[in-house]
């Protein structure tokens, strides 16, 4: 049974339903963003094959999601991966995950917001008659509201934000569904054998496809920074990492068929389609729904960087209660009981790069390129931790099975695919040299960590007392999803 001790952190305790803590997972992965911008780029490497690419890529996921649940069954709190990783193996690469985790969620968050950009200026067009790149004030205005909005909200209340996330979602992807469907009959439901042959599609196409791919899953398992808010946290947070995987697998999949398909004969290809659901719509004789699929993403934008700033707070917050920041970081509004202060920082730094390269005038999609890169190496060094973790954590326990190590070692082997493929062939500037920028970001956060161990000792001290607190929490309580 749950002990009475009370570790909510100020925190609102499992006030969420299952539904509203798998909205965070969903919200975060952005499944629109896929469609618009993630399978035309696979497209672009695997061709026929980017619906394998994404079947590889499901396989790969649903491997590390395998090795977070083995902690998220048996312990949960708003430090997400960062308190299994520090419980797996020790302080070090727990704060190494917590570093890599806090630049993923925001660098995502930062990221997503030339979708909205870019889709919000879509929807305006036909007032503004501005072109396909949006004029700098109108850009730095809507990424501006974005943030501010998705800031305002998780600083009131994550209930009200769970239920935004899950909202915009549901609509998104039911747009995307009716496309899909819609497309198949276009064409007469008859299966596309040079998609389902592989024509034309070399297994390093795949590899690269399939690095691509695995981004569009990033932040599946962001429910776990709700441990504390979530109800039955342990039966419903890995209910939802596995869910969250499964549901937008299907769709990426089916998707990547239905995409590849109703570009086939097309005057411009998937992968230089700026709008290509748009297109899936006018080619499918419905140009109506172009634009509300328009309006889909951009409340599907929305709810990714609501999502991140949500999931990448509580990270920061528990953090800061650690004493790896400043205290006030780990404050918990009185009233709201939502992680305030830390929301306000993840706000601002999820506002300043794309804002900055706004004013540089850097387009929406390389903005989301650029800082989406950097994200998902932070995705991929997290994922790689909890998959060496996750069995050391079992052997401690006397739970060590040939099974978890194979699971183990298949999704280290899937997340250095993506790694490796991120690095070489070395990719055109500036990509070629934002791993190096990635490196000196979490040498930095160590840096700081072995700074903190000789000036303040009690930092590691906080972390093992409070892993004690979480395991002592949930003593004899666990469930299977």
């Amino acid at each position: 049974m749950r002990k009475k001790k009370d570790t909510s952190y100020g925190l609102n305790d499992q006030i969420l339903s299952p539904l509203e803590t798998l909205a965070q997972s969903i919200a975060n992965i952005a499944p629109t963003a896929t469609p618009t911008v993630v399978i035309p780029l696979v497209f672009a490497m695997s061709g026929n094959g980017t619906w394998l690419a994404y079947v590889f890529a499901l396989v790969g996921i649903l491997l590390v999601a395998a090795n977070i649940n083995q902690f998220s069954r048996h312990s949960a709190s708003p430090g997400s991966l960062y308190t299994y990783i520090a419980a797996g193996l020790n302080p070090l690469f727990g704060v190494l995950a917590g570093w890599a985790l806090l630049i993923a969620y925001i660098g995502t968050a930062s990221a997503v917001t030339s979708g909205f950009t870019n889709y919000a200026n879509v929807l305006l067009q036909p007032l503004t008659k501005f072109g396909d790149v949006p004029p700098v004030p109108l850009a730095w205005l809507l990424t501006a509201l974005v943030v501010g909005v998705a800031w305002l909200v998780a600083y009131k209340d994550i209930q009200l934000s769970a239920r935004l996330m899950l909202a915009p979602e549901l609509l998104s992807v039911s747009l995307i569904a009716l496309l899909v469907v819609l497309t198949l009959i276009k064409n007469g439901w008859h299966v596309d054998w040079q998609q389902f042959s592989l024509k034309g599609v070399t297994p390093n196409a795949l590899r690269l496809g399939l690095v691509l791919a695995i981004f569009s899953f990033v932040g599946f398992e962001s429910a776990t920074a709700l441990g504390t808010e979530a109800r039955h946290p342990l039966r419903t947070i890995p209910r939802a990492v596995v869910l969250s995987a499964v549901l937008v697998g299907a769709l990426f999949i089916v998707s990547s068929y239905g995409l590849v398909l109703g570009f086939a004969g097309y005057h411009e290809t998937l992968d230089q389609s700026a709008a290509p659901l748009n297109v899936l719509a006018i080619r499918a004789g419905v140009g109506l729904l172009a634009p509300l699929v328009s309006l889909g993403a951009v409340v599907s934008f929305f709810a990714c960087v609501l999502a991140c700033i949500n999931a990448g707070a509580r990270i920061l917050f528990l953090m800061g209660r650690h004493g790896l920041f400043h205290t006030a970081v780990g404050d918990a509004h009185a009233d709201n009981k939502t992680p305030h202060v830390a929301v306000s920082i993840a706000a601002v730094f999820t506002f300043v790069p794309a804002a900055i390269l706004i004013l540089f005038h850097v387009k929406p999609f390389d903005i989301y390129g650029w800082i989406g890169t950097v994200a998902t190496y932070g995705f991929i060094i997290t994922y790689m931790l909890i998959s060496v973790a996750a069995p050391v954590y079992l052997y401690r326990r006397g739970q060590l099975t040939i099974k978890s190590i194979v699971i183990a070692l298949g999704a280290i082997a899937f997340m250095a695919i993506a790694l490796a493929g991120n690095l070489y062939p070395v990719p055109p500037a500036p990509y070629n040299w934002l791993p190096y920028l990635f490196l000196v970001y979490l040498g930095t956060g160590i840096l700081w960590y072995y700074i903190l161990r000789i000036s303040a000792p009690q930092v590691v001290l906080n972390i093992q007392h409070d892993l004690r607190e979480i395991q002592e929490r949930f003593a004899g309580d666990g469930a299977g999803i």
